[in-house]
Formats: C-alpha cells, structure tokens, sequence
C-alpha cells in the first residue's frame, strides 16, 4: 500500500508539472507560442506580468514562470498564490493583476460576472483529484478510508472554508453520505458545497481551514485524524500521505479555468502565457 501511495503522490506531481508545459515545452505548439509572445506591443523585456492563482498551483508554477521567462524574456511579478474566493476579493478590491486561475468553474464565473476577467479569453487549464489524507507514517496512514467512515464519525476532519473550493468540493462528496446537507437537498455534483451544514455526528469533529495548507498542518501534526484536499496539496505540502481518493462522481469535476484579467496592461503577453501553459 505504502509503494502504492509513493507511485501516486510521484504520478501527480508528473501530471502537474507536465500540465503546466515543463515537459515537450521544445516542441512546435511552445516555439510557435514564444512567437507569438514577441508580437505583443512591449519587447518582451519590458512585460512584467501579475499571476493570480489557486493555491494549489504554487509549486508547479513557480517552475513554469521560471522557464517561460528563460524561453521569451517575460518576467514575473510576486505571483499571488490565495484561495480563489480570496482572489476575487482582491480584485474587487482593485487589486491588478494580468491572468486569473482559479481552483474551480464557479469561482471563475464569479469573475467573470464582476467583469474581473475578460470572458472570451475563459478556458479550462488543469484538472486535480480530492483525496482523504493523513499524518504521513501515522496510525491511519494503510487505512482506506472512505465517506462513509467519515460520515459515521470515525475520524476527525479538517476541510477548507467556504472560500476554499477544495472544501467545497469536500462537501459536496460528503453531501452523498449525509454527512453535509445543503438549504434545498442537492447533493453530490448538484451541489454548491456551500451555505448547508455538517450532521450532528460530524459537526464536533470538523475543523475548517481558511487555505489548503492549513487543512494539510492539521493533518500533519495530528489536530485531526484526517483532511480533504487535493491531490497536489499532498505533493505540494508534504508531511501528509494519501489513505484514498474521493470517487469523482460525488463531486463536480475539479477544474482551474485560466483568464486575462480585463484590466491588464498586457493582454496579449498575457494569453501568450495561458496558450503555453496549456
């Protein structure tokens, strides 16, 4: 089981390093992005782009603004890595920034309908996995946990807040179980994930966190029994290690939409840059 976990935790982080372009980046879709990218109105040297983006995209990243700047010139302000609810807040709040990407569809559509990004430039840029993790090397770490033991108050639980999207999606799984109920009944991928409340079994056994890191420390030094995140929170944090993985049918699908924010100074820098990471 342990060689198994290893594989999978090794597999996400491939899966998401490749998805943000670090591998076949030499081939003809990058080059004739990097192209593109010198056409924009600035030389590249003088394009400094804002990244607004999901927590759980920080490691990864991190390393693809590196090589982007290494293939094109253009560089990078301290890129924002926030809860995606929080996101939208700053930008409410006039925050700048050239590119949004958020951990879930609502969040962006949210985005959208405050005409904080540029709706024609929306698309789909990464997908994640929720999984049930603990205290790596800890007591449950060879124990498959599933919703149902959770539901049944077996363990102790942290998930995101309302402003989390992976706790969200954390409640929306629990929803299939009874152990989160929402105002009109949905559940499962027809729910919100939001505005409901825990079972009377599970409410005194959930700690909320306000960002994905705090759900993983309370994993990791044994607050809680157990945490729902993602799978590259796991590969991102580390000190967790994963018991099992969420079905995906009890959840909308984990998507991170990527946009230009309307406001950019660089918009076309800016679409350069999604079209690569892509």
């Amino acid at each position: 089981m342990k060689n198994m976990k290893k594989v999978l935790v090794a597999a996400v982080a491939c899966a998401l390093v490749s998805a943000i372009g670090l591998t076949g980046c030499t081939g003809s879709d990058a080059s004739s992005s990097a192209e593109s990218s010198a056409s924009s109105d600035a030389p590249q040297s003088d394009v400094q782009l804002q990244i607004f983006a999901a927590n759980s995209l920080e490691k990864a990243m991190d390393e693809a603004q590196e090589l982007y700047t290494q293939q094109t010139g253009v560089t990078f302000a301290d890129t924002q890595y926030d809860a995606s609810g929080t996101l939208n807040e700053k930008l409410n709040g006039g925050a700048y920034a050239d590119v949004l990407i958020t951990a879930s569809k609502g969040t962006m559509d949210t985005a959208i309908d405050n005409g904080y990004v540029d709706e024609a430039t929306n698309e789909t840029m990464f997908t994640n996995d929720l999984v049930i993790a603990t205290k790596e090397d800890g007591e449950l770490t060879n124990i498959d946990i599933t919703l149902e033991d959770i539901a049944a108050g077996t363990y102790t639980l942290s998930v995101g807040d309302e402003n989390v999207p992976a706790g969200n999606y954390a409640c929306q799984a629990l929803s299939t179980v009874g152990a989160y109920v929402e105002p009109n009944g949905t559940t499962g991928a027809d729910a919100t994930g939001t505005g409901g409340t825990f079972s009377e079994v599970l409410q005194p056994k959930v700690t909320l966190g306000d960002k994905a890191g705090s759900v993983c420390k309370y994993a990791e030094t044994g607050d809680v029994d157990i945490a729902m995140v993602y799978s590259s929170d796991v590969y991102r944090f580390g000190g967790v290690s994963i018991c099992s993985v969420v079905p995906n049918d009890t959840h909308k699908a984990i998507t991170y939409p990527g946009a230009v924010c309307a406001d950019s100074n660089y918009a076309e820098a800016a679409q350069d840059f999604l079209t690569w990471c892509r």
